[in-house]
């Protein structure tokens, strides 16, 4: 009797496994009918539901500003004076700090305020391959509101990887496993990071390590030290945030980081720029002559300095010498975050 050949129908093992891999796959105009809800945002346009990497250089504030955000989001306050936030229990994790420096801080940041018995923090937590993760998953189920969890800093919980694995594989799986528990609680994790030494004109490049830490994450949010009006510059980008670029103030008696209203170039240009862009954006089609009268400024040097905008993109000059904001980021709305979230900005008065 001859062996019938290798591929021969009784020979071939059955394609079709036991569990079907695409069991929840979508066929395009189901995916395109189906309704899912916004996601969840702990600081509306800023910082949303899923992994979000805040990086910066050493002392530059991370750690201000991270701990602002969560008595602001516990609280159920403003974050970065500006941004209204709906409350919620909120986890952190000071991994770098003693419980004598955060009430240090708590009590400059609140003011007099009371503190919000809603944000927990700890100053040490197991890494999260060695049970940091089930610490935490625990803390959100006995929390079932919670809107946000800060592992300051991510260097310190992420764990060791294993032997053999590439640098580009470790970053990429040590930011997966928080995203797992941001994902499956629908809580925006922020993980405080570090960025390089040398700077970059494209921000994710500034992260530290591999980009398998931003490719992982939902969100990069990279903070950096400001030029002339601004304390700093807050560059966000992500899945499910509009790229955007904020300025922002550094209040030092209290500890506080301030949204600066408007785009960041009115706050990070010449004073002399920045202030003629203001005044144009909000009378445009006048010519010199008006400018220097509505901002007080040499008109000499508005001559100037509006010819070389023009050169630059920050204006547009049309027939007859009258200027209208530019193409670039300066000719965007007043306030650089998107009315769909919901946030009211202070307008100044």
């Amino acid at each position: 009797m001859s062996t019938p050949h290798p591929s021969h129908p009784d020979n071939v093992r059955p394609l079709r496994q036991a569990v079907d891999p695409f069991a929840t796959a979508w066929t395009a105009d189901a995916l395109m009918a189906a309704e899912f809800p916004e996601p969840r945002w702990a600081v509306p346009g800023i910082l949303a539901e899923g992994v979000n990497v805040l990086a910066g250089p050493p002392k530059v504030g991370k750690s201000w500003m991270s701990l602002g955000l969560a008595l602001a989001v516990a609280a159920g306050g403003r974050a970065l004076e500006m941004v209204d936030v709906e409350p919620g229990p909120v986890l952190y994790l000071a991994l770098e700090d003693t419980p004598r420096r955060l009430q240090t801080r708590m009590g400059k940041l609140l003011g007099g305020a009371p503190a919000p018995p809603d944000l927990t923090l700890a100053t040490t937590c197991p890494t999260l391959p060695a049970g940091g993760d089930e610490a935490i998953a625990g803390w959100l189920e006995r929390n079932p509101d919670a809107r946000m969890v800060v592992l300051d800093v991510f260097a310190k919980i992420r764990g060791v990887p294993p032997a053999g694995m590439s640098a580009y594989d470790a970053d990429y799986a040590a930011v997966s496993r928080a995203k797992r528990i941001a994902d499956q609680y629908g809580v925006a994790m922020v993980l405080v990071h570090h960025v390089r030494k040398m700077g970059s004109d494209d921000f994710l490049t500034e992260v530290s390590g591999t980009n398998g830490i931003a490719g992982a994450a939902d969100a990069v949010l990279v903070l950096k030290r400001g030029r002339n009006q601004a304390d700093g510059i807050l560059n966000v980008t992500g899945r499910d945030v509009d790229e955007a670029e904020y300025a922002l103030a550094f209040h030092a008696g209290s500890g506080t980081w301030q949204l600066l209203d408007g785009p960041a170039s009115d706050h990070t240009l010449h004073d002399t720029r920045a202030t003629i862009l203001r005044f144009v954006r909000e009378n445009p089609g006048n010519g010199p002559t008006a400018i220097a009268e509505g901002t007080g400024l040499n008109l000499a040097s508005v001559k100037q300095t509006c010819r070389r905008m023009a050169e630059d993109g920050q204006l547009r000059v049309a027939p007859g010498g009258k200027y209208s904001p530019g193409d670039d980021r300066s000719a965007q709305a007043v306030s650089p975050l998107s009315p769909s979230h919901q946030i009211t900005l202070d307008q100044p008065e």
